[in-house]
């Protein structure tokens, strides 16, 4: 199982943002568009709180976009063991899909390093103007969740 998993979202620009993931055995890093998914960080946010949730498996797949290229983000746990994949497909038409990522690893070192990310995001949201720059509100009511699920996990 690899380590050392790592999650940046850095501050929107003009309604685009760059995301990353990575871990000691490989990494992705794209840009995404505000829209048409307008709710993929709440949507990230929910997810990664399943993650958390001990009872029964649990399979999520969001969309996101980089225009034209478009990605499936799925995030799965069996047991103990959490997977993300993200498969990216040329246009919307979402033919010829490539799996470009895969990280396997425990639910709360994901969720810590995707809170860790979050975290930032929110206290320098005023700084980097986040509302203006991505077009949409930072989901706090969601980020607040995430907080709360890896503070009472365990």
């Amino acid at each position: 199982m690899s380590k050392n998993f790592e999650v940046s979202f850095n501050s929107p620009q003009c309604g685009w943002m760059s995301i990353g993931f990575e871990h000691d055995g490989g990494e992705f890093h794209t840009t995404t568009a505000h829209a048409p998914h307008t709710t993929a960080l709440a949507d990230v946010l929910n997810t990664v709180s399943g993650l958390l949730c001990k009872e029964g498996d649990y399979t999520r797949e969001l969309k996101w976009n980089r225009d034209p290229e478009e990605y499936d983000f799925s995030f799965s746990r069996s047991g103990d063991i959490c997977t993300i994949g993200i498969t990216e497909y040329p246009t919307s038409a979402r033919e010829r899909g490539e799996v470009v990522y895969r990280f396997e690893g425990e639910a709360i070192e994901i969720a810590k390093a995707f809170l860790a990310t979050f975290q930032q995001m929110y206290e320098e949201r005023n700084i980097d103007e986040f509302e203006e720059n991505w077009h949409q509100e930072f989901p706090v009511e969601e980020f607040e969740g995430l907080k709360e699920a890896v503070a009472s996990f365990g």
